[in-house]
């Protein structure tokens, strides 16, 4: 199965995560809509709509950047209603714009949590709800969340509830409308990464440079989500992915391409589950 011709609207997709995974499938020739709120270039974040856009097309697909703030409701059905009007349909929905900030309940401010919860939890239902309709339409209808599998222990919310809370609303989302959209046809999936991911994200807020060496780049999860997306939308669906298992069980072996250096050992990720044993050795590459 190829995306060639295919619609995916992907949030947060200007960068990191998000712009991989538009990569992967312009390079079947797919129709990306680009859905983030980076216009201008900012001067710690690389990539704007237009960028990626850009990059899109270049890599063989077809692009469509769209301003987006999934906080608002309007723009969100605005702009899956003019994705699908633009392409002739939707066959695919990205749920990765996230916020984040990994504190404690006592030093998270509640507007920040405002934030995570309407970014994370309500912005990927309001994405959802108003692409159910276009969804099922298509031939093999997919919705991706960029969101951890539900295992449910102390010590995944304890150092940082209010993100928690926040981020396991998408995996929750995943649980309800894998359910509620079966008879539809429509897959609802969730995939997480076993390693932290090269990103804004960790270099900015979690661990710096250091932690980005010690990271697998993005396109391990562009390589996952592909496998989801061309699996059967019936057959396949309320999955919990961790990338590198899933990779494996498709036939992947060579993981050491995804290091960003294979000198250091690999930064795991959290919310991965301890009984989640990774296909391939997380210890520093060993020359020959």
């Amino acid at each position: 199965m190829s995306l060639k011709g295919k619609t995916l609207f992907i949030t947060g997709a200007s960068r990191g995560i998000g712009k991989s995974i538009a990569l992967r499938a312009a390079r079947d020739g797919a129709n990306i809509a680009v859905a983030a709120k980076t216009a201008e270039p900012h001067p710690k974040l690389e990539g704007t709509i237009y960028t990626a856009a850009e990059e899109i097309e270049a890599a063989g697909g077809k692009a469509l950047p769209v301003l987006l703030d999934v906080r608002d409701e309007d723009a969100v059905r605005e702009a899956i209603d003019k994705t699908a009007a633009h392409f002739g349909g939707l066959d695919i929905l990205v749920n990765n714009a996230s916020a984040i900030q990994l504190t404690p309940l006592q030093q998270t401010d509640m507007k920040r949590f405002d934030l995570m919860h309407q970014v994370n939890t309500r912005g990927t239902l309001a994405c959802c709800k108003h692409a159910i309709g276009h969804l099922a339409k298509a031939d093999n209808p997919h919705i991706l969340m960029l969101s951890p599998p539900l295992d449910m222990q102390e010590k995944w919310f304890a150092p940082f509830t209010p993100y928690s809370i926040a981020k396991y609303g998408m995996s929750l989302a995943v649980l309800g409308l894998a359910g509620e959209l079966r008879s539809k046809g429509i897959a609802v999936n969730a995939l997480w990464p076993r390693t932290t991911i090269a990103t804004a994200a960790i270099k900015n807020i979690i661990g710096g440079d250091k932690m980005m060496q010690q990271s697998r780049t993005p396109d391990i999860l562009a390589d996952a989500a592909y496998e989801i997306f061309t699996s059967p939308a019936r057959d396949f669906t309320g999955r919990f992915v961790i990338d590198d298992t899933f990779l494996a069980s498709r036939g992947v072996t060579d993981f050491d391409r995804y290091r960003v250096d294979p000198s250091l050992a690999l930064a795991p990720d959290f919310f991965v589950p301890d009984d989640s044993e990774a296909p391939c050795d997380m210890g520093p590459v060993k020359a020959d």
